[in-house]
């Protein structure tokens, strides 16, 4: 009997001490000013969102990295992943630098439980964990100041994790994707 497969979709992206300015509101006359200096630091991440192969749950899943993502990075984060679903993975992405390597890695290693669907190439759209990194950045940490990186990180794991544990919003990921569970 041929075991079933979660379906993953991956992305990374990367966050930026540098405020991501927003409109926002404030009362008349009194414009509201964020005082940020230029700071170079960076954090990257590492998300995937699984679809499980019978009930269609969603489950978020996401490493912190603080330099940027590598091909080592990538087999890591992968093989993690194998590890906690214990079977095949069929694994969505695009054909980034990084994903290439991590997917000729894997591949010659001769692993057989990786299925790669490559996505089409300039269509962000198309996979929900852009969403993720879209709602990260422009809802929940629009016009946030980090004092340092480790603040950075602390609060991009909180939204993040927070973003986990609400099966609505990953839902609508899909739905924006134009993808059925």
């Amino acid at each position: 009997m041929e075991q079933e497969a979660s379906i993953v979709f991956l992305d990374e992206s990367g966050f930026m001490l540098q405020p991501v300015r927003r409109r926002t509101w404030a009362p008349r006359g009194q414009t509201p000013l964020h005082n940020a200096w230029d700071r170079h630091d960076r954090l990257s991440a590492i998300g995937a969102i699984s679809v499980s192969p019978k009930a269609r749950r969603l489950a978020l899943y996401f490493q912190l990295l603080a330099h940027n993502v590598r091909a080592e990075d990538m087999l890591w984060f992968l093989r993690e992943m194998h590890r906690y679903f214990g079977r095949k993975i069929i694994l969505v992405w695009d054909r980034s630098g990084v994903h290439r390597c991590a997917a000729a890695g894997l591949e010659s290693l001769h692993l057989e439980w990786f299925q790669f669907e490559w996505l089409p190439a300039y269509a962000p759209e198309l996979n929900p964990v852009e969403q993720c990194w879209n709602h990260t950045k422009y809802h929940d940490l629009s016009n946030f100041i980090p004092e340092d990186a480790d603040h950075l990180e602390s609060t991009v794991s909180e939204t993040i994790a927070r973003q986990s544990r609400n099966p609505p919003l990953l839902r609508s990921f899909f739905k924006y994707s134009k993808l059925k569970i």
